[in-house]
This record gives C-alpha cells, sequence and structure tokens, in this order.
C-alpha cells in the first residue's frame, strides 16, 4: 500500500488511476484496475446514455472496490448522464472538456467526490475555485484532446501542485513506475495513466489498434488540430489527409468536413488502421507488448517502489 491524500480521498490502495478514454474505458477495464489496487474510470465521451448505465450496472458487479466515471462536459445528453451517475450511486466522477462550474455544485451535493482534469495553471485555480476535491494536472504529452498552451508535464505539475491547496493528479508521458515516482517528487499525490492502458488486455480497443501502437517509435505521434481543438494522435494516412488541407490553407469547415463523426470509432474500436483517427500518448513509444491491468498495476508499484529505494540510497 503506498498512502497519499489520493488514496486516502478514493479509499484506495495505491494512487494510480486509469484514465476515462473513449471506445477503451468500458467496465472491464475500470473494474479490472480498481481491483488491482488503483481507480479505475469508465469513459463515457462515447457511450449512449443507457449505455453508461449498463456499464456501470456491470462494473458494481464486477468489483466491491472504488471506480469512477469520467464525463466529458460538452457531453450532448449531458443532463440524463448527470442523471445516471447519481441514480446509479457512483460515488466519483472526473469531468473534463468544459467548464467544471456548471456541474460540480450538484454532483458534490449527492455525495459524490469531483476531480476535474485542467491543462494550465489558470483552470487549475478556476476548478480549485468551484470546489472540486483535486485536480488532474495534464500535460501535452498525453493522448487524445489536449491544452492549446503546450506544457509538458514536468512544466505543469509543480506549477499547478505549487498554487493549489488541492491534491493534484499528474497526467501526461506517465506509464511507468519511474515516471510516477517523478511526478510525485514534482508534487502530485498520484498519477492518471492512459496509453498504457489503452493497450492492455481488458482495454476494448481493438487489437488493431493494440497492435499499432506497439509497433510506433518516438515521434510517430504528433500534436495537431489546434483550429479545432487540440489532439494527439499517431502519424497515419488519416493523419496526413489532415496535413495536406493545412498545408493547402484549407478553411475550419473543410478540416470538420474531413473528420466527420465517426473517425475516432473507425480507428480506435473498429481498427481501421487507414481511415480512422489513431489518438494515443507520445510514451506509447515505451509501450511494447499488451499485458492484464493487474499486470501493469504491479510492475508499476514495483518499479516505483525500487526506484524510489535507489533514489534514497543515492
Amino acid at each position: 500500500m503506498i498512502t497519499t491524500s489520493i488514496t486516502k480521498l478514493f479509499k484506495i490502495k495505491y494512487p494510480i488511476v486509469q484514465g476515462g478514454m473513449v471506445w477503451v474505458s468500458g467496465y472491464k477495464l475500470a473494474a479490472a484496475v480498481s481491483n488491482a489496487g488503483g481507480l479505475g474510470l469508465i469513459g463515457s465521451g462515447s457511450m449512449h446514455p443507457d449505455v453508461l448505465r449498463e456499464h456501470i450496472q456491470k462494473c458494481k458487479k464486477s468489483t466491491d472496490k472504488p471506480f469512477g466515471v469520467n464525463i466529458p462536459l460538452l457531453y450532448p445528453n449531458i443532463e440524463e448522464v448527470m442523471d445516471i451517475v447519481v441514480k446509479e450511486g457512483v460515488k466519483i466522477v472526473f469531468t473534463s472538456a468544459g467548464n467544471p462550474k456548471l456541474w460540480t455544485s450538484f454532483l458534490k451535493k449527492h455525495g459524490i467526490i469531483v476531480v476535474h482534469v485542467v491543462s494550465s495553471v489558470k483552470f487549475a485555480l478556476k476548478a480549485q475555485e468551484t470546489g472540486v476535491d483535486a485536480v488532474v494536472a495534464e500535460g501535452f504529452e498525453a493522448g487524445g484532446h489536449n491544452g492549446r498552451e503546450e506544457s509538458t508535464s514536468f512544466t505543469l505539475i509543480p506549477t499547478v501542485s505549487e498554487k493549489l491547496s488541492i491534491p493534484v493528479i499528474a497526467a501526461g508521458g506517465i506509464a511507468t513506475g519511474k515516471g510516477m515516482l517523478a511526478a510525485m517528487v514534482l508534487g502530485a499525490s498520484g498519477v492518471q495513466i492512459g496509453s498504457r492502458f489503452a493497450v492492455c488486455k481488458e482495454s476494448s480497443a481493438h487489437v488493431n489498434f493494440k497492435n499499432k501502437v506497439l509497433e510506433i517509435s518516438e515521434g510517430d505521434t504528433v500534436l495537431t488540430l489546434k483550429e479545432l481543438a487540440p489532439v494527439r494522435m499517431i502519424k497515419n494516412e488519416f493523419y496526413q489527409k489532415i496535413a495536406a488541407l493545412k498545408d493547402r490553407g484549407k478553411d475550419i469547415d473543410s478540416l470538420r468536413e474531413l473528420l466527420g463523426k465517426r473517425r475516432l470509432k473507425k480507428g480506435i474500436f473498429e481498427g481501421d488502421l487507414v481511415e480512422g483517427m489513431l489518438e494515443i500518448g507520445q510514451v506509447a513509444s515505451m509501450i511494447d507488448k499488451i499485458e492484464s491491468a493487474k499486470e501493469i498495476v504491479k510492475e508499476i508499484i514495483n518499479a516505483y517502489t525500487k526506484a524510489k529505494k535507489s533514489l534514497l540510497e543515492n
């Protein structure tokens, strides 16, 4: 057991949170991480409300440990989603992609622990003002949608930690025990890990996507689409189409038309490596095998403990 303000807040064994990623984080992954001693999160961003309800109910049957739900606040059915998490007795909610002021007080009135994802000190302070219990400080190394500031984790974590009085969870470029130790030395009370869990056995991502991630090297991901919403993805054929449009000076509407509505599902969930959007973090170049969530948590904790001991001895 590793005791920090985050483990106390969530009542978990280890200060490891699994990112609530779209098309990846169903109840199987969330339950597996929670059973391993971390905090599993169901990613509601790719789920219709009735599907989310089903995943919450199945997760409760699959683990007796704490788990949570990640909710993008720009969700089109946000009122219905919030009603579901309350009625289903969800105890922990991570909010992202929107203003936490809109829903934090509502969730806390129902006894729910609220954590908000931020990419800058400015937004971290605003989140704290709304009454959230903790924040996730996510550096631009992370996969998926990202902050416009392009602050690296090593810059963001210490600055946010110094300014806030609530716990900080570090995210972005963290996949190992050494990375976890570094984040905590910089002031974090825990870490949120996405990319490594995205390709684990319990992830709902397509095997084609998982195998593609195992193949990529340093520099094979890129942060793009700042004109719409910054996102980090693998440089596949679809990305080249985006780059070509931008090189020709095409407008935002042309980019929106190219993206359509199903690119992320096509790439991650359906396994189309050519026409799909393949979101993953920079740390993916360090991932070389598909493991179970339990194996990942165990390896991270063992490596963290070993690295901490070595640091103290030196």
